[in-house]
């Protein structure tokens, strides 16, 4: 039998849930439909909010061949077949759509191998992609292509979705319990309508804890991907705007959503530094402790220690200047590369060192009345330069 997500999957665009910006009345896709002239397209956004649903929907009402391949199974040998297919529908004037799932997953030579086919017409191209394609999609493939954001699925869409599946399915869902599984999908109608088949299968007059059973709730949340960027961001700008509620909410969503807790640490022992510094001394040293006790701890008993830190961040006294100085020097060794050590800082341990002035008129220091000399310790061209 086929999942419920396909069989209440849509065929036309009128039946088609959410990305409103994209299909609504004015929306771009919907335009380029009406004029029957499509371009290469790439569909970025989370899964289950409508990238290959939407493909296929465009092909039909336009009546291209729609050919799909997917990025993680399918490599040259399957595109050299889509390719040969291509020609001959151009031949006899049909247009082929040439739909690639995951295309963030093909490697740059793959991707360099659609190029002359998506540049001279033989297929139009729809990428999905739940990476940023300006990190993942070659920027060749992206000139020739329009970039499209879909949005995660509101829970009002969703209820539709759902109130489909349970008269599909046949079975009892209060209102409030619809809501409640729309709430929880985070955005995905996919999950939504396999949590509720699954519910189906417990029970034809299901209760809100058959639907937590069958949800199993979960996180979105990815390792390597943009959202794991998206929310150690969060964590880092909640604490420098002192919020330390915001804070401990970020930092839980990674560590409930699998991350590992010395990467959470060593962010804060990093942001201790970067935005607090000697502003509050006691930050880094704390930091640095807390980084040790999640080592020996682990988790979930590291989780309090984590908090307690944010909170300590968020609330200390911020300042940025080893960051400001860090990166002033960065930029002058970019600009100058290796400037000379002033010849009274260098080492003299040989006499032919002495000989050539290593280390003349250095001043030492602690031998000085005032313990401070204003000796130069740049290089001659950065002699005035101040990065505090």
């Amino acid at each position: 039998m086929e999942p419920l997500a396909y069989i209440l999957r849509p065929n036309k665009l009128e039946d088609f849930l959410g990305q409103e910006k994209l299909v609504g009345i004015n929306g771009p896709i919907r335009k380029m439909i009406e004029n029957g002239k499509i371009t290469s397209m790439i569909f970025w956004g989370p899964p289950a909010s409508g990238k290959t649903t939407l493909a296929h929907i465009i092909s039909k009402t336009i009546k291209a061949d729609f050919i799909k391949i997917s990025a993680v199974i399918d490599g040259k040998e399957k595109l050299k077949e889509v390719l040969d297919t291509a020609k001959i529908n151009r031949e006899k004037g049909i247009l082929t759509i040439l739909f690639i799932d995951e295309i963030h997953r093909w490697s740059k030579a793959q991707q360099d191998a659609l190029l002359p086919f998506v540049e001279n017409g033989d297929i139009t191209l729809i990428g999905a992609t739940t990476e940023n394609p300006s990190f993942t999609v070659i920027s060749p493939l992206l000139s020739r292509s329009r970039v499209f954001v879909f949005e995660p699925h509101s829970k009002e869409n969703i209820e539709i979705a759902l109130k489909k599946g349970i008269k599909e399915l046949k079975i009892k869902v209060k209102d409030e319990d619809t809501k409640y599984l729309a709430d929880i999908s985070n955005g995905d109608i996919r999950f939504a309508l396999n949590t509720l088949e699954i519910a189906s299968q417990i029970s034809k007059k299901i209760t809100k804890e058959d639907l937590e059973s069958a949800a199993q709730k979960f996180l979105r949340y990815d390792k390597n991907g943009e959202e794991h960027y998206n929310i150690i961001s969060a964590v880092h700008k909640s604490m420098r705007s002192s919020n330390p509620s915001a804070s401990v909410y970020w930092i839980m969503r990674m560590l409930d959503s699998g991350e590992d807790p010395l990467y959470v640490a060593r962010r804060l022992l990093r942001f201790a530094s970067e935005d607090i510094g000697n502003a509050n001394p006691n930050a880094l040293l704390l930091a640095n402790q807390v980084f040790q006790a999640c080592q020996n701890l682990g988790m979930p008993e590291c989780t309090t220690a984590l908090a307690q830190l944010a909170e300590f961040l968020a609330k200390s006294p911020k300042n940025n200047a080893s960051y400001v100085a860090v990166n002033k020097a960065r930029e002058d060794i970019k600009k100058y590369g290796n400037l000379a050590v002033p010849l009274h800082l260098r080492n003299a341990p040989t006499k032919l060192m002495k000989e050539l002035d290593y280390g003349k008129g250095y001043q030492y220091d602690h031998d000085l009345e005032s313990k401070k000399s204003d000796q130069q310790c740049f290089p001659d061209k950065l002699k005035d330069r101040k990065y505090f």
